[in-house]
């Protein structure tokens, strides 16, 4: 793959660490046990063991009680990044103890890291994943006659080279039959600035992570291309401590394990609630957060999945097409027992959590448009409308249209409503799907080449707007 503006990998990492900290480290009193986190705030995923998790002060709640019982005194450091590279940088500088970031950039932590033992990290939780891999996406410009990522052959794209949109974006266009090597351009660029870029239209893409794709198509900014549901492969974002920390303060990751499962139940049984804290805390807006945050989306479960290892193990091939990175062995970097212990001292079943396969968050409820229980998690959507407590439950696309029909009608302002893809499942905000009608049904699609797959096999099936797929709903 073509790579412009790339310093080489281990010169970038180092670089990134050098000012993208919103906090200076500061030492602690003699005689206080000090750790430090670090967050991605605006990489929602990772909420559980960041933005969320720092809000709700679990962590420092589980160190008093430490305290309190007659222990050592503690300080807790955050440190908020845009991306896992900063991170990396400063664990294997022995300058971060506990750090947040997607598969990819733990790939990267992992190889990094292990050159010195006292650097050395291990994978200790998951904070969230796909099951298809529809965290990351591709975007393009609102005007862009690209209808899928064949269109892109021979374009600038910008992606943050070895983050998890990056490598997304390699697997996908290698699917798609565009050599990765020399088919595009990448622009390696910080979310923010690959965001300038393409609203600029300085490149033809941008390949990211969460919740960059859904926040500049939210702001119409750009419009989604891509789905990385589409590769079909796992996709997360996990935790990682540096092992020497871990030796010397064993009851300080004991009680970040536990601090990030409360942080989970917590997610999983107020979603809206958590999606207000961490729109407060990361300044995106509750709607995008609540996309990926609310029911149906990401599946918040910290524990360390078959699945989600095989595909990281799968992953270790990408370390070698951006970079000279030491061989990483997997299973020597994942380590369940502290986590298996946070269960057991939090009263939790770990084995039970880890053999469940659906997500632990879904929309629930009755349906007070079509008044039926809302039963398909593959159907589900939900309207919030201005004023209203939380959003209500859709039973499927038909009811959420009547739902927007309703409200409208009323002289409501609908604040956002989100939809499941009919073909991937992937949950998107419903005004910025594709939609079809078949038949008497509407369907969204999160893609325009999802749509015409559909229409490839379905050639009665017509594409509608949002507004005309309203305005036509019928009971």
């Amino acid at each position: 793959m073509k790579i412009t503006r790339l310093l080489p990998v281990a010169l970038a990492v180092a670089l990134a660490a050098a000012g993208c900290s919103l906090e200076s480290s500061t030492a602690a009193p003699a005689g206080t046990v000090k750790v430090v986190i670090g967050y991605q705030s605006k990489t929602i995923n990772t909420v559980t063991a960041g933005t969320l998790l720092r809000a709700q002060g679990y962590l420092e709640q589980r160190l008093q009680r430490i305290t309190d019982a007659g222990g050592a005194k503690y300080q807790v450091e955050w440190q908020d990044y845009d991306t896992g590279a900063p991170i990396t940088a400063q664990m294997v500088a022995e300058k971060i103890d506990i750090g947040s970031m997607g598969d990819y950039p733990l790939l990267i932590n992992g190889s990094r890291t292990q050159a010195a033992e006292r650097s050395r990290t291990e994978l200790v939780s998951i904070t969230g994943y796909n099951p298809k891999g529809a965290l990351n996406m591709v975007v393009v410009p609102q005007d862009s006659p690209a209808r899928s990522l064949t269109d892109l052959a021979g374009q600038k794209i910008s992606a943050s080279v070895g983050s998890a949109g990056h490598g997304t974006l390699v697997q996908a266009l290698s699917r798609a039959g565009i050599d990765p090597a020399k088919g595009v351009e990448v622009l390696n660029q910080q979310p923010q600035v690959g965001a300038t870029a393409l609203e600029s239209h300085q490149v033809s893409a941008l390949s990211q992570f969460v919740a960059w794709p859904g926040l500049l198509v939210q702001q119409n900014k750009a419009k989604l291309l891509y789905d990385g549901a589409e590769l079909n492969v796992p996709t997360f974002h996990g935790v990682v401590a540096r092992r020497a920390y871990a030796a010397e303060h064993p009851e300080v990751l004991q009680a970040f394990l536990a601090a990030q499962l409360d942080a989970t139940a917590f997610l999983n049984e107020k979603p809206f609630e958590a999606a207000d804290l961490v729109a407060k805390g990361s300044g995106l807006p509750q709607e995008v957060v609540y996309l990926y945050n609310g029911p149906g989306g990401t599946s918040f479960d910290t524990t360390l999945k078959a699945k989600l290892i095989d595909a990281f193990k799968g992953d270790v091939n990408y370390l070698k097409s951006i970079g000279d990175f030491a061989d990483l062995d997997i299973d020597a970097f994942v380590e369940d027992g502290p986590l298996r212990q946070a269960f057991a001292e939090t009263g939790r079943d770990y084995d039970a959590t880890l053999a469940e396969s659906t997500n632990p968050s879904k929309v629930t409820g009755t349906d007070p448009i079509c008044a039926v229980p809302v039963s398909d998690p593959a159907l589900a959507g939900e309207v919030w409308v201005e004023g209203a407590d939380k959003p209500q439950p859709a039973a499927n696309p038909d009811c959420l249209l009547r739902a927007v029909q309703a409200a409208k009608a009323q002289g409501k302002t609908v604040r956002a409503a989100y939809i499941p893809d009919a073909e991937l499942r992937t949950r998107w905000f419903a005004d910025k799907a594709i939609w079809l009608r078949d038949d008497a049904r509407y369907l969204p699609f999160t893609t325009q080449a999802a749509a015409d797959r559909y229409r490839a096999t379905h050639p009665a099936a017509a594409q509608v707007t949002y507004d005309q797929a309203v305005t036509e709903v019928r009971g």
